[in-house]
């Protein structure tokens, strides 16, 4: 969909996909990266996260790291080079799509399909 635009952009940035949950010494989970509810990060775990994501942005498609290691050290943290001076996206990671005119192209699934599966899991989730 914004493949041809020159001042947009969209990325999937697949850091969290092969990520495990840190352990500790013990071999337990790291309990030091999330917040007292055990579910959402602590200020460790999203410096962690914002690592993992940085990275992946600076990263072309197709050499995207899939995990986050947890390591706590912030020599990982990738910088722009001369070479690649910009955020990674389709473009200029060298990418180019085969059909030049996406505009044209018909969706895969029709937009009332959506709208009917909707429709039903709602009335079946309600049963």
């Amino acid at each position: 969909r914004y493949e041809e635009r020159e001042d947009f952009a969209v990325v999937m940035q697949p850091f969290f996909r092969n990520t495990f949950l840190p352990l500790d010494r013990n071999g337990k989970p790291d309990l030091s990266f999330f917040a007292a509810d055990c579910f959402h990060f602590s200020v460790r775990g999203h410096a962690e996260m914002a690592i993992a994501l940085w990275n992946n942005m600076l990263e072309p498609l197709g050499e995207k790291q899939t995990y986050n290691n947890f390591t706590w050290d912030r020599s990982k943290l990738k910088c722009p080079n001369p070479e690649k001076r910009f955020l990674s996206t389709l473009r200029n990671s060298g990418f180019r799509s085969s059909d030049p005119d996406l505009a044209k192209t018909e969706p895969s699934v029709p937009y009332w399909a959506v709208i009917v599966a909707a429709v039903a899991g709602v009335l079946v989730g309600s049963l």
